[in-house]
């Protein structure tokens, strides 16, 4: 067994392998405006080796790094004047923290909401005045509760309980706060409760209807018009999701029935008139403006692949965010070229990839395949499953996945039951028998792999973060002939301290998923726990793990590897100081050169 920890030296540019320049080449997220002073923006970058928060004020080109932290910054929120920047300050990546706010000239940080604990955040939504935050906060305590916090003023406690919620969203004229929660039990499926500022009831959409097909909800926004109550909101009706206009004063609800396969989401056009439609199926996605008052759908021309946001910008012009495989990813306009292009080398491309569908115990499963350029089989090959689970693997640029074709590696990503994109039966699929479920299709697709001649059978990896993680444990113990080693990031090991250490809202989708706690369905935990099947794993584990991780806690990562030890199993354990992942683009790149050479010591 080897214990690691440290960070690598970077290389100069001209030793620098490609795999490696991806992951260096500075990167920036959709930039977020100002809705009252769109000339300002907020957006991520990681120009500077580690990913924080910058502002941009379009009317000069001046672009300025907001925060600084050891550990990176990624959430933040621009208030509607464009005034404030709000950004969540955690300790070491634990997500337990409070929210700061700065000028977005620049100058010193303060407290935004004075008189509220930390906590894990639940939402935020800032008033139009410059003086109104709705503030959502989770803690193991007190479950969830909702504030609005002004400037000057207490917190006013406007909503609590113990099962999770999150705000929704703050209507134009500050006067309505859309929440989602899930007060039934079910924290996979949202119900909508609208409230004043005071606290009283205005609207309720519920779905679930207390069944056993309970149906989602899901605040997409408030019509940006003052005065007017049409919110914009998700439903899963018809088995996917799809956007709804609901009027909360009439309870006039607008149904949309747009004609698209898989999941569609949207966002209102600047002025009202119109939603900027988001449309996921088959693992890629495209744009359109749907406009309201005609009723009729337009396609917004994006390229084939994957847009991972999009905003309407007040001219009409719409921002996106695109990449595919094989091209890394640009913010691009509909008015024309690339909107925010960050200085710095560019990053590499990859190979393109390739669509399979396979035969599985509960349908057709997507998966998607790339391999180097010429390459024949069969070949090492790499599972790489992804987390969530309710997420999706997409035809989008993704760096580590390109990191093992370039050294000669396939690499399989499979959509299975419990992904996102394919429908609400496939999504809703994996409930109780957690984790066994996804391992059926991660195997049908395996068997394909092999018996086409791609994977050799005695090369084959079985990887993932997460969620993935947590399958890639799961997969060594109840598959240990199928897979000669596996690579475990941020996992779940054991189920059972992992539910009694993690967050509140985590809780809340364990015994969503299982179906109670551990004391009430002790069987189901003891079926998709890893600790349960740790004696049978045959194959070399590579583990890494962050120590202040609140999703996958470190104890229970740590009698994973006491399980290991006892019996002497070949492993290996890296620990570093993050959280759920490190936005350090150096640590980053370490964790994948330690796996990469975990494999090539373990493979022949």
């Amino acid at each position: 067994m080897t214990e690691s920890k440290g960070s690598a030296a970077p290389q100069r540019h001209e030793e620098t392998p490609d795999w490696e320049r991806r992951f260096r080449a500075p990167r920036v997220s959709l930039p977020d405006w100002a809705e009252d002073a769109p000339d300002r923006s907020l957006f991520v970058s990681n120009a500077t080796g580690t990913y924080e928060l910058y502002a941009w004020d379009r009317s000069t080109g001046e672009r300025r790094q907001v925060t600084n932290r050891a550990n990176g910054t990624t959430d933040g929120v621009l208030s509607p004047d464009g005034a404030w920047i709000w950004w969540f300050d955690d300790k070491d990546g634990d997500e337990f923290g409070v929210w700061r706010r700065q000028p977005f000239e620049g100058g010193e940080d303060e407290l935004a909401t004075p008189g509220l604990d930390p906590s894990y955040p639940a939402g935020l939504a800032l008033g139009r005045d410059g003086r109104t935050a709705v503030v959502g906060r989770s803690t193991d305590e007190d479950g969830t509760t909702i504030h609005v916090a002004r400037v000057g003023e207490p917190p006013f406690e406007l909503y609590r309980h113990r099962e999770s919620a999150g705000v929704g969203d703050l209507s134009h004229d500050g006067s309505l706060i859309a929440i989602e929660h899930t007060e039934h039990g079910d924290a996979m499926h949202s119900a909508l409760r609208v409230l004043r500022p005071d606290g009283t009831t205005v609207a309720e959409l519920d779905d679930t209807r207390g069944g056993t097909e309970e149906l989602g909800l899901e605040v997409l926004g408030f019509a940006p018009v003052d005065g007017d109550t049409r919110l914009l909101i998700g439903h899963q009706r018809r088995g996917r999701w799809e956007p709804m206009v609901w009027d909360v004063a009439t309870g006039e609800e607008s149904d949309l029935a747009l004609d698209l396969p898989g999941d569609v989401s949207a966002e209102w056009y600047p002025d009202g008139s119109g939603l900027l439609v988001a449309h996921s199926f088959e693992a890629r996605s495209e744009l359109f403006r749907y406009d309201l008052a005609r009723r009729e759908l337009e396609r917004v021309p994006t390229p084939p692949g994957t847009v991972s946001g999009a905003t309407a910008r007040p001219d009409g012009s719409v921002e996106y965010l695109w990449s595919c495989a094989a091209q890394p990813p640009a913010v691009r306009s509909t008015s024309g070229g690339v909107v925010l292009d960050p200085p710095g080398p560019k990053s590499p491309g990859s190979v393109p990839v390739e669509d399979v569908w396979v035969e599985g115990p509960g349908g057709r499963i997507h998966a998607l395949v790339q391999k180097p350029a010429g390459a024949t089989g069969p070949l090492p090959t790499v599972f790489d499953i992804h987390g969530g689970p309710t997420w999706h693997d997409s035809d989008s640029f993704a760096a580590a996945p390109a990191a093992w074709v370039d050294h000669g590696y396939a690499v399989i990503r499979v959509n299975y039951r419990g992904s996102t994109g394919y429908g609400r039966a496939w999504t809703d699929a994996l409930k109780h028998r957690v984790g066994l479920i996804e391992l059926e299709d991660i195997a049908a697709v395996r068997e394909w792999a092999v018996s086409s001649g791609l994977a050799d059978p005695a090369r084959l990896i079985l990887t993932g973060g997460s969620w993935g993680g947590y399958l890639t444990l799961l997969g060594l113990g109840v598959q240990p002939d199928a897979w000669a080693l596996g690579i475990a990031a941020v996992p779940v090991a054991d189920y059972v301290t992992a539910y009694h250490d993690e967050m509140e809202a985590l809780k809340a989708m364990d015994r969503t998923l299982l179906g109670g706690t551990p004391e009430e369905v002790p069987e189901r935990f003891a079926a998709s726990s890893p600790l349960t099947y740790v004696d049978d794993v045959k194959a070399p584990v590579y583990i890494s793990a962050g120590v202040n991780d609140p999703r996958c806690p470190i104890r229970q990562i740590d009698n994973y590897v006491k399980r290991l030890e006892s019996r002497g199993a070949p492993h290996e354990v890296y620990r570093y100081d993050a959280g759920h992942g490190s936005l350090v683009v150096d640590e980053r790149i370490k964790q994948v050169r330690l796996e990469l050479e975990f494999a090539q010591k373990h493979l022949r």
